[in-house]
């Protein structure tokens, strides 16, 4: 098995100019895995990456470091020099203990955000959310947590004690898809509605019991949050989909059109594929 094959289709949604993907997966055997971390699917090139930004018009993108290599961010600081980093950010894993000149050195390749996964193989975990917040701050990156939303609520104190920006991943991620009315996903709205939270609309694949290419379930959410907050939504493919069950990987070209039904606004779409994700990540 390789990379997911392009679209099979030229997508319906016209990408703007500028249009930014905020998290994908760069993979390669040359980089070891970590001993926590674990398998890393197949290599995931930023060739093969590059095609599928043609294909679908993505001008901008943001490495999202796998879970399979640890803190060892060589395989996503590496991708975004290949891309470019005109072209790209990067989302790094940390060490609590890591030395100021080790972060000025990612930050001068690209890095801009770290993420805090609180799910099995993830390398920072929510417990350590303040602490690890406090080390990126004074270069202005922010934390991209991931969670299984139905334990918002157990977090939303902390969470909302956070000073500066943070996104939470894929729609909220409820592992068991919930209703709009749903105490947790309203904890998500009160979230965003405080001003500082940002929302990936992204990989609905992993969590909908309804299916694609439209993923009516999780789809319900990322509208409400949509009507909610279209200026701190983020739109992202989740490339090359490490997660999908074999013989499911969802077709690009379907999660970028869902777009047109999430945020049936072109005004609100242009936010969430080009406007928000520049003011975010410092795209000029």
């Amino acid at each position: 098995m390789s990379a997911p094959p392009l679209p099979s289709r030229r997508p319906r949604l016209d990408a703007p100019a500028g249009t930014c993907d905020t998290h994908m997966h760069c993979y390669a055997a040359q980089y070891p895995r970590h001993p926590d971390g674990p398998p890393p699917p197949p290599d995931a090139t930023p060739g093969e990456y590059g095609a599928l930004m043609s294909a679908l018009g993505i001008d901008r993108v943001v490495v999202v470091q796998p879970n399979a290599y640890g803190d060892d961010n060589r395989c996503t600081l590496d991708a975004v020099a290949a891309i470019g980093r005109a072209r790209a950010r990067a989302v790094v894993a940390l060490r609590p203990d890591v030395d100021e000149p080790s972060l000025a050195a990612m930050h001068a390749a690209g890095a801009r955000a770290v993420r805090v996964m609180d799910l099995p193989g993830g390398f920072t975990k929510l417990a350590a959310l303040h602490e690890t917040a406090a080390r990126v701050a004074p270069l202005g990156w922010h934390p991209i947590v991931q969670l299984d939303g139905r334990q918002l609520p157990q977090w939303e104190a902390s969470l909302s004690r956070l000073p500066g920006p943070y996104v939470i991943d894929h729609v909220g991620k409820f592992l068991e898809p919930v209703a709009p009315d749903d105490a947790a996903f309203r904890t998500l709205l009160r979230l965003v509605e405080r001003g500082n939270c940002w929302v990936k609309l992204s990989a609905a694949y992993e969590t909908s019991r309804t299916g694609g290419p439209r993923y009516e379930d999780v789809g319900a959410l990322a509208a409400a949050l949509v009507r909610a907050a279209p200026e701190r939504m983020l739109w992202a493919s989740n490339w090359p989909h490490p997660s999908a069950r074999p013989g499911a990987i969802p077709d690009d070209a379907d999660l970028l059109d869902v777009l047109l039904d999430w945020a049936p606004r072109e005004a609100d779409r242009r936010r969430i594929l080009v406007d928000n994700p520049a003011a975010l990540y410092g795209f000029v």
